[in-house]
C-alpha cells in the first residue's frame, strides 16, 4: 500500500524530491512496470559497478533523521529515500534504485520500509546494515504511538472522546483518497475493475481473513487469464551482497514461520504466539501498501475482542500523523492488547512480527529478482493481485471504518472536507489529522 496513504500519501502528486520527479501513480504500480522503466542519470554510477560501502554506524544515523523526518506516507518515503541516497549520498544510482523499488512492490510487505532496508543491505555491506536501517526508521513513529497507546486510557472525558471521534474521521478520509488513488494506477481497464468487484464480492460473502485470502488468490489466478499485456520493458541490474543460499534461507524461513507457526499455536494454546502468528500472517498478505493492512489487522485483533474497533480506528487515525512507516500501528495494537501479553512487550511482539515477514521475503530475492521480473506470468499475476487489493480496501472503507465513524451529518461533512483536503488542495495528511482532530473535540464540547 509507501499521505499516510495507500499505498501511501496523495496518490496524484509527486515525490517530494529534487531533481527528476517520479509520479506516485506510476511507481505504485506493482507490477513494476513504470518504476523499471526510470532512467538513469547520465552521471550516477552503476550499482553494479563497484558501489562504495560504508559501515552500519552511518546507515543508522542516516534513517535516524529519515525516520525522524519523513512524513507522508510509503510513496512520499521512497522520494525522500531517493533524494537523500541516491541523488545526495549517491549510495545507489537511479536505474538500481527503480529496480529496487520494483522488486518491494511486487512483494507482499511494506513497501518502504523494504526499500529502506534494501538500501541498508547494500551500504552497510550486509544483514546487519539492513537491520540498523531498519530500526532507525522504524523506531520514531513506533515509540510515538507505544506512548500514545499508554497514555490513551488516561485520556477521557467529552473533549477527548471528541478528539479520538475525529481520528476515526481521518481514517474515513484517508483510505478513500487511497481507494481513489489506487483505483487509477491499479484498476485502469474494465478486467482488472471486475477483478476488484469479484474481490469485494468474496470479501462480503466470506468475512474475515479466509475471504481475504481468497480475493487475493482469485485476483492473482484472474491476472494470469486477463491481464497477460505487454511485458513490460526491464532495466538496470541489481547487485547487493546476498547469496543465493542466504537468500533461500531466508525464504525457506518466511515459510516456515507462515505455516508452522499456526499449528504450534493450536497445540500449546500461548497468547504470546497466537499475538505472532495473527501480525506475522497480516504482515505476509499485504499486497498494494500500508493501508491494505487495515481489514487484514481488524480481522485478526478486532474480530476476536482483543483491541476494540473504537481504539483500533483511533490509533489507525493518529497513525497518519507521525513519520516513519504506517506499520509502526502494530506498535499501538499490541500495547492496548486487553489479553496478555500488551503493553511494552505486546508492542514489541506485534511490530516485529508485522514487518518480520516483508524483510525476510525481500532479503530472500534479493538475489534471484533479476531472473523473476522478466517472466510475463509474474507480472500479470501482480497485476490481478493488485486489482483485488482494490476491492478489499473498499470493503474494509465501508465496514469497519464508515460504519463506526459517520454516524452524524456533521460527521459525513467533515469526513469529506478531509478527502477534499488530501485530494483536492494536496494538503499533508498531519495537517488533515490537525484539522479533523481539533473538530472533533470541539464538537466534544457541544
Amino acid at each position: 500500500m509507501d499521505h499516510r496513504n495507500l499505498p501511501g500519501g496523495s496518490m496524484a502528486n509527486s515525490f517530494p524530491v529534487s531533481g527528476n520527479q517520479w509520479n506516485r501513480q506510476e511507481v505504485k504500480s506493482m507490477d513494476g512496470s513504470s518504476a523499471a522503466n526510470a532512467k538513469p542519470n547520465a552521471r550516477d554510477r552503476g550499482s553494479e559497478n563497484g558501489v562504495e560501502r560504508g559501515s552500519p554506524g552511518e546507515v543508522f544515523r542516516v534513517f535516524l533523521k529519515l525516520g525522524i523526518t519523513s512524513f507522508g506516507g510509503p510513496i512520499a518515503h521512497l522520494g525522500y529515500f531517493r533524494d537523500e541516497l541516491v541523488v545526495r549520498r549517491r549510495w545507489i544510482d537511479e536505474a538500481g534504485y527503480a529496480d529496487l523499488v520494483a522488486l518491494c512492490q511486487f512483494l507482499p510487505g511494506p513497501a518502504s520500509s523494504q526499500v529502506g532496508f534494501s538500501l541498508g543491505v547494500l551500504r552497510g555491506n550486509g544483514l546487519l546494515g539492513g537491520l540498523a536501517a531498519w530500526f532507525a526508521f522504524t523506531m520514531p513513529s513506533a515509540l510515538i504511538l507505544f506512548a500514545f497507546a499508554m497514555g490513551a486510557a488516561t485520556f477521557t472525558g467529552p473533549i477527548a472522546e471528541g478528539f479520538l471521534h475525529g481520528l476515526k474521521l481521518v481514517a474515513v478520509a484517508v483510505i478513500a483518497q487511497a481507494i481513489w488513488g489506487m483505483s487509477k494506477s491499479l484498476t485502469p481497464d474494465r478486467a482488472r475493475a471486475g477483478i476488484a468487484l469479484a474481490a469485494i464480492a468474496i470479501v462480503v460473502f466470506f468475512a474475515g481473513s479466509f475471504g481475504q485470502i481468497a480475493a487475493i488468490a482469485l485476483g492473482a489466478c484472474a491476472g494470469l487469464w486477463l491481464c497477460r499485456g505487454d511485458t513490460a520493458p526491464v532495466s538496470g541490474h541489481l547487485n547487493f551482497p546476498v547469496t543465493r543460499l542466504s537468500g533461500s534461507i531466508a525464504l525457506v524461513l518466511f515459510a516456515a514461520l507462515l505455516l508452522i507457526t499456526p499449528v504450534v499455536v493450536s497445540a500449546t494454546r500461548s497468547q504470546g504466539l497466537a499475538l505472532f502468528d495473527a501480525f506475522y500472517r497480516s504482515g505476509a498478505l499485504v499486497f498494494g501498501g500500508g493501508h491494505v493492512v487495515l481489514p487484514l489487522l481488524q480481522a485478526q485483533v478486532v474480530a476476536p475482542g482483543w483491541v476494540s474497533n473504537e481504539a483500533f480506528l483511533a490509533g489507525y487515525g493518529l497513525a497518519q500523523a507521525v513519520p516513519g512507516p504506517l506499520f509502526t500501528f502494530a506498535a499501538y495494537l499490541g500495547a492496548v492488547m486487553v489479553p496478555a501479553p500488551n503493553g511494552l512487550a505486546g508492542a514489541t511482539i506485534a511490530l516485529v512480527a508485522l514487518l518480520l515477514p516483508g524483510m525476510l521475503l525481500v532479503y530472500g530475492m534479493l538475489p534471484f529478482w533479476d531472473a523473476l521480473r522478466t517472466r510475463p506470468a509474474a507480472q500479470a499475476a501482480m497485476r490481478g493481485t493488485n486489482a483485488s487489493v482494490v476491492g478489499i480496501l473498499a470493503t474494509a472503507l465501508y465496514n469497519p471504518v464508515w460504519t463506526s465513524a459517520v454516524l452524524t451529518p456533521r460527521d459525513f461533512a467533515l469526513a469529506i472536507a478531509g478527502f477534499l483536503l488530501l485530494t483536492v488542495w494536496k494538503m499533508p495528511p498531519w495537517i488533515v489529522v490537525a484539522l479533523l482532530a481539533a473538530a472533533g473535540a470541539l464538537s466534544g464540547l457541544t
